[in-house]
């Protein structure tokens, strides 16, 4: 009879809940329309016009598809993150399943906008009798449109695999999913066609992702908060956190697109720069917002859980303004920016982004710089985190190695000027330099990494969660002793991936999508950077994981590859066939050293530059193999002078049994002296 009852009288206050999601959507729409009308970007902008429809009913559709994708990636996040799940509660599966119905709306959503984005650019009205035709000929071959069946693609694979997902595993690689749904679609709008084009690409998807994040999560936790009861504090709490994070992120990434787009005081006077004031405008509400959320409400629901409505008041007026801002931020991607984002006629621009470098002198080594700002930011988040974990050591009277902290922040400072020095720089246009930033991210930059510890930091400084959430310390925890870390971190296994792949992107297309494409470029320096970090970890990490080969087969497993990438250099050096050779061919300026001869030199740098390298892996493996042994002898010392050497008197005990047993005559012996006639 109780569980009736408490049914009953939360259902009415859940289903008010949901009218959320319409009046979220009802105030974006609005927004949007207004900021259409006060920048123009609902008027023709092409001389091929779709029609009025497809004018407004594609910046729509762009809101409800990015509304349905943040809570698409908020339900996710909630379940696999904030929300506990006790025995008798069913929560993680519910957020899992309203995933699942948001990603539907997400890929329905994003099929239409594939429909009216190639309405839009080809000119052809939707119930032209042609149009189909040419959606199924041209789809894809246009950027914008395919960007967008990429994201409808992810949207339903998430829509599919949130309908039979059971594990927290599971709940994550579907929220990894829902994130490059969204992420990919920094590729489209005035990002894809500004100048400072990776900066701009860059800044675009952390801040697509932050908001996702931000007002996902709000939605999700505001609609799941009738069910949430004692849980509700510490929930509250936990988002929270993650939401401080967004608002960081989200902050940042406007501010260096506001700088891309408006290059002068005069632009915020422009209509454009009228709607980037009014989303400045609102982020510092939202600010407010959330500090009001952090210090008053996270604290009062822990001290009364039962006192929800003080979050959902506040929660619903951060809703809106989040739903003004969103509104706002897709009529900016439809206006005319004072900055123009039309592409420059610039060969080296058109074929990797940024304009001709130069010649580079000796003094460019150490002084030329050109920030990546996303780079940039992963390098200094992660130094961050670091030096936090260990002031809060420090603060608990444990100590930390001062090495392994001068370790890691010296890798991530060769990590900067690797991608933003001279290395990043001409990197793009040279293939000896290219072959420079290659091995120094690869072999040089995880030594300093793995040094570091960054695991054991966090498993000592993290704070453990005592219910079914996973925070970063459970979740790392899951991580390394996953079955593929297992796989992935046999020293054999390690050194094929470190190696092969090191030949395939050479040898393949790859080397020419990683020089000309963005996506290509990123993927490049992150494969780089993890298969050099889990190959020097099977070496000489020190983190927990799957167990460790014996130091002599570690060092032949060393060895071997380096010996292999030597052998792989020396190969480049005589090849006379020339490697992503459209490219070279295509970008070659006349300050440039030939082609050819330019690859002649990087391949004499892959066979020189990982001597060092190989050196000091050696040198540490030695090291730790020496360490071990002498800490298993220090062990066999203390525990002899606790047993008065128990062990050593077994042994010797077990040695002089045996040699009165070889000694001893036996019978045989003695019958023969018995009988033995005595000689005189």
């Amino acid at each position: 009879m109780t569980s009736t009852v408490a049914r009953d009288t939360a259902a009415p206050e859940h289903t008010r809940t949901w009218g959320l999601v319409p009046g979220f959507a009802a105030v974006a729409v609005v927004a949007l329309v207004v900021g259409l009308l006060v920048d123009g970007g609902a008027q023709p902008l092409l001389a091929l016009d779709a029609g009025p429809v497809v004018r407004w009913g594609l910046p729509v559709t762009t809101v409800l598809a990015e509304l349905f994708g943040a809570a698409t990636i908020g339900c996710l996040g909630l379940s696999a993150f904030v929300v506990p799940d006790r025995s008798r509660t069913t929560r993680r599966r519910t957020l899992v399943r309203w995933a699942s119905w948001a990603a539907a709306g997400w890929t329905a959503a994003t099929a239409v906008q594939v429909v009216l984005a190639f309405s839009d650019i080809a000119g052809t009205p939707v119930g032209d009798p042609s149009f189909v035709a040419q959606l199924l000929d041209f789809a894809w071959a246009l950027e914008l449109t395919r960007v967008l069946l990429i994201s409808g693609a992810l949207a339903l694979l998430v829509a599919l695999g949130a309908g039979v997902a059971r594990g927290r595993a599971a709940t994550v690689w579907l929220l990894v999913g829902a994130m490059l749904g969204i992420g990919v679609l920094a590729l489209n709008g005035h990002s894809a066609g500004a100048n400072d084009h990776e900066n701009a690409v860059n800044s675009m998807g952390v801040h697509l992702l932050a908001m996702s994040v931000w007002v996902g999560g709000l939605l999700a936790l505001s609609l799941i908060r009738p069910r949430l009861g004692v849980d509700l504090g510490v929930s509250v709490q936990r988002y929270s956190r993650v939401a401080l994070w967004a608002f960081a992120f989200l902050g940042a990434s406007g501010i260096l697109q506001t700088f891309i787009r408006i290059d002068s005081v005069a632009g915020f006077l422009t209509p454009y720069g009228a709607l980037v004031l009014t989303k400045v405008a609102a982020f510092a509400v939202l600010g407010w917002f959330g500090w009001r959320q952090r210090a008053n409400i996270a604290d009062r629901l822990q001290r009364d859980p039962s006192d929800g409505w003080a979050f959902a008041r506040l929660a619903t007026l951060e809703l809106g303004v989040m739903a003004l801002a969103t509104g706002v931020a897709v009529a900016l991607s439809r206006g005319i920016p004072p900055v123009s984002d039309a592409p420059v006629a610039d060969r080296f621009i058109s074929l990797t982004g940024y304009p001709d470098p130069g010649p580079m002198s000796f003094a460019d080594w150490l002084f030329a710089w050109r920030i990546e700002w996303l780079l940039l930011g992963i390098a200094l988040v992660a130094m961050g985190l670091y030096a936090a974990g260990v002031r809060t050591l420090h603060r608990r009277g444990d100590a930390w190695p001062a090495l392994r902290t001068a370790a890691w922040m010296a890798g991530w400072l060769v990590w900067i000027y690797a991608t933003c020095g001279a290395p990043g720089i001409w990197g793009r246009v040279l293939f000896s330099t290219h072959m420079v930033m290659h091995m120094v991210i690869a072999m040089l930059v995880p030594i300093f990494l793995v040094v570091g510890a960054p695991v054991p930091l966090l498993l000592r400084a993290g704070p453990a969660r005592k219910d079914t959430t996973w925070g970063p310390r459970e979740l790392v925890l899951q991580v390394v002793h996953s079955r593929f870390v297992q796989v992935v971190s046999n020293p054999v296994v390690a050194a094929f991936l470190f190696f092969v792949s090191l030949a395939l992107f050479y040898y393949s297309p790859l080397l020419g999508l990683a020089l000309t494409t963005h996506t290509g470029h990123l993927l490049m320096l992150a494969h780089f950077l993890l298969t050099g970090y889990l190959f020097a970890w099977v070496l000489i990490g020190v983190d927990p994981g799957p167990k460790r080969w014996p130091p002599l087969f570690l060092l032949v497993v060393l060895f071997a590859t380096v010996s292999f990438h030597a052998f792989f250099g020396v190969i480049i050096t005589g090849q006379n066939t020339l490697l992503a050779a459209d490219f070279f061919r295509a970008i070659h300026a006349s300050w440039m050293p030939d082609p050819l001869a330019d690859q002649v030199m990087a391949g004499e740098i892959a066979w020189g530059v990982g001597e060092l390298p190989t050196i000091t892996l050696a040198v540490i493996v030695a090291y730790q193999w020496m360490k071990s042994d002498a800490a298993e002898q220090r062990r066999i010392d203390r525990q002899a002078d606790r047993d008065d050497d128990a062990e050593l008197k077994a042994y010797n005990e077990m040695l002089a049994a045996n040699r009165a047993r070889y000694e001893e005559p036996g019978p045989a012996a003695t019958n023969h002296a018995n009988t033995t006639p005595r000689e005189d």
